[in-house]
């Protein structure tokens, strides 16, 4: 429907990148919503018109500019000023119903059947699931939801805005998550039918704290999330050898769906930034070399060492066939799991020999494909594991 659009918000230009994947994505599969980006001032104007191409309408947001009783919310909450810019989406009153995705999110299928939903229709939060997490909602344009929306802001602020700019390697909250549970507040008690499948927004941070949950949901998500502070464009892609490599504070991101991320960006919105920066530098990110045709993951530990795992990269996998991978995924980190306990005071024990036999016996009795390598840190803080072949 015309009426109808899925919305999301830029403030910079890594964001911006990350808009222009989502986007591409949705189109992809084939929406038939309208596409709308916010963005902030610090967004470039070759992003901007990148941006420009692939959604059908680009508002600029500037809270301070804005002369209205957002810009008194940013006088007395400074702190929330990501937030105020989120909030303008609920301005957007010439759609009746819109579904905000943030930037760094991933469709993996059509869904636009979220249309059906009401207004604050979430999935659960991994870290507390009494509240929604604020990455992909069905909401109601509305300028009196807005206003009140912006009181709300200014009488209570944000229970999760303490640590924006975390330098401890924490997540970083952005506050708008808990404002809007805030103003939601019967979210999780009220009706169930606004509870949305977590499948429809599959947190990557989520996926090995609950493994045998992945293994049976895993192969029907429609929207992968990449929460935490490292974002798909934080890392680098060899595009000759299709190779990802960057600084991983922990391997908590399926490597399937961030490649899925880079390969999206690499074939479909690198030409278009080339084509708009012209002869002006910029990093897009991608690379080439003459490497062999290899995956790789680099998790960078305390004493600077680094663990490695390498796998073939691989053409497009069907539904079934990823499924499979993902099954088989699990069994492994099942596996290194049990052989590697953690202690009770949250820290890894060091590695032992019945890491080594566990692996054995499994390789010996279920024969996967390949298991290129298995390289355990100085203190073990992180096995680095790539399964996929």
């Amino acid at each position: 429907m015309a009426d109808q659009a899925f919305v999301t918000l830029a403030t910079h230009d890594n964001y911006a990148r990350g808009a222009m994947v989502l986007g591409k994505s949705l189109r992809n599969h084939n929406t038939s919503k309208k596409l709308v980006a916010l963005i902030g001032p610090q967004v470039s104007e070759p992003c901007q018109s990148v941006l420009r191409k692939i959604y059908d309408e680009v508002r600029p947001v500037d809270v301070l500019d804005s002369g209205d009783t957002a810009h008194l919310a940013m006088m007395k909450r400074p702190d929330l000023g990501v937030t105020l810019t989120k909030l303008h989406c609920w301005t957007l009153t010439h759609y009746s119903k819109c579904v905000f995705m943030d930037a760094d999110t991933l469709v993996l299928s059509n869904i636009d059947e979220l249309f059906d939903r009401e207004e604050l229709s979430a999935a659960p939060d991994p870290g507390w699931p009494d509240c929604f997490n604020s990455g992909v909602f069905v909401f109601c344009p509305s300028m009196e939801t807005y206003g009140k929306l912006l009181q709300y802001c200014t009488e209570h602020g944000s229970f999760d805005g303490l640590q924006a700019g975390d330098s401890r390697g924490r997540r970083r909250y952005s506050g708008d998550q808990g404002v809007l549970n805030g103003f939601f507040s019967n979210w999780a008690t009220a009706d169930i039918s606004k509870h949305l499948p977590f499948i429809y927004n599959l947190s990557s941070i989520a996926i090995y704290t609950y493994l045998p949950a992945f293994k049976q949901f895993g192969s029907s998500a429609k929207v992968v999330h990449f929460l935490g502070k490292t974002k798909p464009w934080s890392y680098t892609f060899d595009i000759t050898a299709k190779r990802i490599t960057g600084s991983v504070p922990e391997a908590s991101t399926h490597s399937t769906f961030l490649l899925d991320w880079w390969t999206l960006y690499s074939s479909a919105v690198v030409p278009m930034l080339h084509e708009h920066y012209g002869e002006q530098p910029f990093h897009s990110g991608c690379v080439e070399s003459r490497c062999c045709d290899t995956v790789t993951f680099e998790s960078v530990q305390d004493e600077g060492h680094s663990s490695h795992a390498q796998v073939s990269s691989q053409p497009e996998l069907s539904s079934v066939e990823r499924k499979e991978k993902w099954e088989q995924a699990s069994r492994w980190q099942l596996a290194v799991t049990r052989a590697n306990p953690r202690s009770v005071n949250g820290t890894s024990r060091p590695p032992c020999r019945r890491l080594a036999e566990n692996i054995s016996s499994y390789y010996r009795m279920n024969n996967p494909p390949a298991l290129r390598s298995v390289v355990p840190t100085e203190k073990s803080k992180k096995l680095v594991l790539l399964l996929f072949r």
